[in-house]
């Protein structure tokens, strides 16, 4: 994709996309439901925090009770730890399963918003416009969407702990280690809260240094989601038009292509290796010179009588738990790069699409809606500002039946887009009946993943129709022999041959029974004797149906009692209508 990556986002502007994308679904309907099983997360997050300094007190009275040879003791005590450590699983099993509930339910108001909004009227308009400004919006929506929604509870919901944590842990490291006597040239010393400090230098340290070294990760991230989605959007592509590239002795370009953007893939992967490998090294002799701290600290203390086992190793939990609480960002450094490319995208796909809304509503050309078609002075442009269509008036009535005329090239399927209200660039003003009256049949039909009922009752819901009609609808148009099939689930685009597919195209409009029906070069791939049958059957099933149709041959285009011709006029075409 011949994107340009925009810059980073950071500070503000990073607070400002995360809190446009939190709000989707937190002021929605659907916020309250969500906001229960948040609180419930967030009582059990304190819970689980609890019940792990109830657990560390337990390993301490049963570390003391086994160096004091209390054998009674340490049973009783052994069996509350047990208990504490289970009710502790329990805590932290529950809590984990309120989160996925809350994150499939935030990933759903999520990703229907940006559904809704990808795949509603202006998804013509946003790719005409500013196609080529984003790129793998299937991406963004079903792998971004499920990334940050994880990340920004994993993330939100392990900061709260790590809080929580330093609270309880912070109190209580604080004053275990007190009271320490530490031995320094035959003298006693202690210092008030000696390990908490020490932990507190250590993770700013640690924080530093992490950032220092993982900050290109965002960037990497960030290309490796787009190299990954280019590559899977290559293979799909060739696996749904492998007849195409074989008939044409495509292999070795598509096999060639397929390797290049791997080499993307590898390339960004390599960088992402190295990356990681630095960071790993320094979070790993990080966290392996913090375990050390509390006992080479300990030590001294503890060989001089001072300290007992026990509280050394409460003290080391404690130290453990604060110096992770405190290294939640070197922690979590890899996932909040991850998040930090998932924001940006999202938040890319989310300017485009507002972008294409502001554009669309300053379009002069004017959708009106009338019981009649009705054009006047309409003018068509291309994207750039070309002029394709002068001024344009016309107008079609219930049951009449036009042919649309003109040379290759002269802007015929522009101006099916524009009676459709999918071309944005012009001028003018359309009357048209309610869009939902409306069919339009092109030259290659859109076939949908799913059965062939689902096919051929398309744009209807699959179970719109009976088996009575919809076998009815595909003998009409010559497609008797594959009734069978009506519920085999296949890739019809590829079963079925192109004239095949305009057939079936013809039984929607049986099926449908439309006020208006536009057929944009519908039937090229039939030849004149089929294309006169169908249209002959269109006028006697369909006989108050209102036709425009382009691409005629002599034979059906006789049934047609009005013309409508783009004939060339300097650099543009004009309409008469005859």
């Amino acid at each position: 994709m011949a994107t340009v990556r925009k810059p980073a986002l950071r500070g503000r502007r990073l607070a400002s996309a995360l809190w446009r994308l939190v709000r989707i679904y937190w002021t929605s309907p659907d916020a309250r439901w969500g906001g229960l099983l948040l609180a419930a997360a967030i009582a059990l997050e304190f819970g689980s925090v609890q019940a792990t300094v109830q657990v560390s007190a337990a390993q301490r009275r049963t570390i003391e009770a086994l160096e004091h040879r209390d054998a009674g003791g340490f049973a009783l005590l052994v069996g509350v730890f047990l208990g504490l450590s289970l009710l502790s699983i329990v805590v932290s099993t529950v809590r984990v399963y309120l989160r996925q509930r809350l994150e499939i339910r935030w990933r759903r108001g999520l990703t229907g918003n940006f559904v809704a909004r990808w795949m509603g009227g202006e998804a013509y308009g946003q790719s005409e416009l500013h196609g080529g400004e984003i790129d793998n919006p299937d991406q963004r929506i079903a792998e971004d969407i499920r990334d940050f929604v994880a990340s920004a509870l994993g993330l939100s919901l392990s900061l709260l702990a790590a809080l929580a944590t330093l609270v309880s842990f912070g109190g209580l490291l604080w004053s275990l280690s007190s009271g320490w006597q530490i031995p320094f040239r035959g003298d006693q010393h202690q210092v008030p809260g000696l390990l908490l400090w020490v932990a507190v230098g250590f993770a700013v340290v640690s924080m530093w240094l992490t950032h220092l070294l993982g900050r290109r990760l965002v960037p990497i991230n960030y290309d490796r989601f787009r190299y990954e989605a280019d590559f899977r959007y290559g293979l799909v592509r060739f696996r749904d038009h492998v007849e195409q590239v074989a008939l044409s002795r495509g292999e070795g370009v598509e096999r060639l292509g397929a390797v290049t953007r791997f080499r993307n893939v590898y390339d960004i992967f390599l960088s992402l290796v190295r990356a990681e490998l630095e960071l790993n090294i320094l979070t790993g002799t990080l966290g392996t010179v913090n375990g050390l701290v509390p006992l080479l600290l300990a030590a001294p203390s503890y060989f001089e009588g001072l300290v007992t086992l026990g509280l050394i190793v409460q003290t080391r939990v404690a130290y453990d738990q604060v110096s992770g609480a405190l290294s939640w960002f070197v922690n979590a450094y890899r996932e909040i790069a991850r998040w930090r490319a998932n924001i940006e995208r999202l938040d890319g796909f989310l300017d485009v699409m507002e972008a294409t809304s502001d554009d669309l509503a300053q379009v002069p050309i004017r959708i009106e809606t009338a019981p009649a078609l009705q054009v006047v002075d309409l003018r068509l442009e291309a994207p750039g500002g070309r002029l394709l269509l002068e001024r344009a008036t016309a107008s079609l009535h219930a049951g009449e039946r036009v042919a649309l005329l003109g040379a290759p090239g002269r802007g015929k399927t522009t101006f099916f887009r524009s009676l459709a209200g999918i071309w944005p660039f012009g001028s003018g003003r359309i009357e048209r009946p309610e869009r939902d009256r409306m069919l339009f049949l092109s030259q290659r039909p859109y076939l949908p993943i799913g059965t062939l009922r689902a096919a051929v009752s398309y744009p209807a819901a699959e179970d719109a129709f009976d088996d009575a009609r919809v076998r009815d609808a595909l003998a009409q148009v010559g497609l008797a022999h594959l009734a069978p099939k009506l519920d085999s689930a296949l890739p019809w685009e590829q079963q079925l041959s192109v004239h095949e597919q305009q057939r079936l195209a013809i039984a929607r409009a049986l099926l449908q029974q439309p006020d208006w029906l536009l057929l944009d070069e519908a039937t090229s791939a039939l030849d004149e004797p089929s294309e006169r049958r169908l249209y002959d059957m269109l006028i006697e099933h369909l006989p108050r149906t209102a036709m425009i149709a382009s691409g005629l041959r002599p034979r059906a285009l006789e049934l047609m009692a009005h013309r409508w011709t783009l004939s060339e006029h300097g650099d543009a075409a004009v309409l008469q209508a005859a």
